[in-house]
């Protein structure tokens, strides 16, 4: 990743920090839904890369559907308006639905995302969180499964861009303020 090193100020969370809390939280999750039908419902583009490994250390059938949203823009901050561009295609009617998110901060999405799935009548919906920044909260966010809680700072990597780039940076990385 040396394209990207050069305009990272500092690493949050390493790639082995990452590897050995997703492979927890996989088993957590299996733990918590044992006897339920479960479906992943990822939040795309930022939480693909989690969702990818997580999924494979949750050891238990499930469901994966995918859902498109926006509340940043080309900001680093959200906007606090959530667009849905792509909805699930799973009927989550009497199933138990996993949100998989990449971050939550204002808690402004999480909580649009649980009224609108919450409405569609499933046997409940919780949350896992990849980061968590509380020091940004706008509204209450519950979170069921959390990987790491971060400070307010804007971080890349791990599946986080700033526009559209540096998803692929194998760590949680702060940029460089000129960067951004």
């Amino acid at each position: 990743m040396e394209h990207c090193s050069g305009n990272i100020e500092k690493i949050l969370v390493s790639p082995e920090e990452i590897e050995k809390r997703v492979r927890e939280l996989g088993q957590e999750i299996t733990e918590a839904y044992q006897g339920k039908k479960l479906v992943i419902a990822c939040i795309l583009r930022g939480s693909l890369v989690f969702t990818a490994d997580l999924i494979r250390h949750i050891d238990r059938p499930l469901i994966l559907d995918t859902m498109v949203i926006s509340s940043y823009g080309a900001s680093t901050k959200s906007s606090g308006v959530v667009k849905i561009n792509k909805d699930l295609e799973t009927d989550i009617d009497g199933k138990h639905v996993l949100i998989v998110e990449d971050i939550v901060d204002t808690g402004l999405t999480i909580n649009y995302l649980m009224k609108l799935l919450g409405a569609r009548n499933p046997a409940s919906v919780k949350v896992c969180s990849f980061l968590d920044k509380p020091s940004r909260r706008e509204m209450e966010a519950t979170i069921d499964f959390t990987g790491f809680v971060i400070p307010d700072e804007f971080v890349i990597g791990y599946g986080l861009d700033f526009i559209q780039e540096y998803r692929n940076y194998p760590a949680v990385a702060v940029l460089k303020p000129d960067v951004y």
